[in-house]
């Protein structure tokens, strides 16, 4: 058992526990960083199954995530771009595979114009909103006491254009059914990347992968960091009384204790309940994390000896918000031979087929992704499932969102410190919510928060 004193103790060893971590230590404070796994990264894990290295959590990399896109030149990592060359496919309410090029699916006219109603009105309100205090605006209320399945059939009735819309944040962003949440937490989602449209367009969303993978960034990160970060140490107790410099700290974990004068939770907020605090977290705390929750998603991967659809002219980019595989992508490796696709089973569907045994789980989903491109997807080399919701420190994918009127009731306090405890994660990002991005760009504001306090606390030259 180690027994440390530094001047901040991080909980979590994702993108966000980690860049904070060394902001801190490059302004000179000292630091800590508590991760309960046996690897640092979070919910970024690149890992080799059965020979093929895979993207087991989150990878990709859009325009506007500049801030990783800036890390990721200072780390030296490379990007590549996203297989996209063909024509994509689409399975619409009847059931009926339909092949397409650009970036408008196989809908009928009224269909097409519902959807555009629809996305003007959404890329408008994501303007006015914005992503950083959502909560805040004269709409608000309005808008997060309506789930956004019901919003959007409000303003249409056209069904299919209200499940086409509806995918690209509920099945593909925030994983949960539509009725789940509400019109504002579905701004905020289309907010965080800039527009609703950017939300619709895979060239934009899903644009770049990094060379190697995106757990190389927290690598290289804790990397930098050393012996500060202890592994395999969930946090137990956290213990924290005033004192003359601010406040005095105790940090319990399985590995190490530490003592310091502030916490950072770099963990979604799901996971903040696993800690026991004493004094224990204010009222407001304890209500707002009890409606924020993860997702549920299963990242497919499947591998095959080659990129069978190429061949065809296809790209490997599937649409279909009635099929259990809802979205699928080529996601071939750099410089791999074989062809990878990735596709996505959402909240709902994924109960179903978490029901199934796991022989008929991955024959559903396969025969789900063979509706789209064929039998050939039948057989790959490589299948693995990325299933986030049973991991003991995530519980879920892709972060936390609030529950219906959650948004606008507790939003404001989200990055309230309690005493020398702070919140850094994707889950409570702005720009880049959900994303590395955003674990990034709170690790970097944390940090800046913590160092102005600290400087106060003690001047320097003290």
């Amino acid at each position: 058992m180690l027994n440390l004193n530094r001047d901040v103790v991080v909980v979590g060893a994702g993108p966000s526990g980690l860049t904070a971590a060394r902001e801190l230590k490059k302004a000179g404070l000292t630091v800590a960083v508590l991760e309960a796994r046996d690897r640092v990264g979070g919910r970024t894990w690149t890992g080799t199954v059965d020979g093929a290295m895979l993207e087991i959590g989150g990878q990709w990399v859009s325009p506007d995530q500049t801030v990783l896109l800036e890390l990721l030149d200072e780390l030296g990592l490379q990007t590549y771009p996203r297989y996209r060359e063909g024509e994509s496919m689409y399975i619409g309410a009847d059931g009926v595979p339909v092949r397409y090029a650009g970036d408008s699916f196989p809908v009928d006219p009224d269909t097409q114009a519902e959807m555009d109603k629809l996305t003007a009105l959404l890329d408008g309100l994501a303007a006015d909103i914005g992503a950083t205090e959502p909560w805040a605006h004269p709409k608000a209320r309005e808008l997060d006491t309506i789930s956004f399945h019901h919003w959007l059939r409000q303003h249409s009735s056209n069904e299919e254009a209200c499940n086409n819309i509806g995918l690209f944040i509920a099945g593909g962003m925030l994983t949960k059914p539509a009725h789940a949440f509400s019109a504002l937490q579905a701004v905020l989602m289309a907010a965080s990347a800039g527009s609703f449209t950017h939300l619709t367009d895979e060239d934009f969303i899903l644009d770049r992968r990094v060379v190697g993978g995106m757990q190389q960034v927290s690598l290289l990160l804790a990397q930098e960091l050393g012996d500060d970060v202890v592994l395999n140490s969930p946090v137990r107790t956290i213990n924290w009384e005033p004192d003359a410099e601010g406040h005095r700290v105790k940090v319990a974990s399985d590995g190490a204790t530490v003592n310091a004068r502030f916490v950072i939770m770099a963990v979604p907020p799901n996971l903040y309940s696993r800690v026991s605090f004493n004094p224990p977290l204010p009222r407001r705390q304890h209500q707002m994390h009890q409606h924020q929750s993860l997702g549920l998603v299963i990242k497919v991967h499947a591998v095959y000896s080659r990129p069978f659809w190429r061949n065809s002219g296809l790209s490997g980019t599937c649409f279909g918000a009635g099929s259990l595989v809802q979205e699928v992508y080529d996601n071939t490796n750099f410089g791999d031979t074989r062809g990878t696709l990735v596709g996505f089973v959402s909240d709902e569907k994924a109960d179903a087929v978490f029901e199934l045994g796991a022989d008929g789980r991955k024959r559903a989903i396969l025969e789900s992704i063979a509706g789209f491109l064929g039998a050939e997807a039948l057989e790959p080399e490589v299948y693995y499932e990325s299933d986030w919701g049973s991991e003991e420190w995530t519980r879920g994918a892709y972060a936390s969102s609030y529950d219906l009127g959650g948004l606008h009731r507790y939003g404001k306090d989200q990055h309230a410190p309690v005493g020398p405890i702070y919140w850094s994660s994707s889950d409570l990002a702005a720009e880049g919510y959900q994303h590395v991005d955003g674990a990034i760009r709170m690790g970097r504001q944390t940090a800046a928060r913590i160092l102005e306090v600290a400087r106060v606390a003690v001047p320097a030259g003290a």
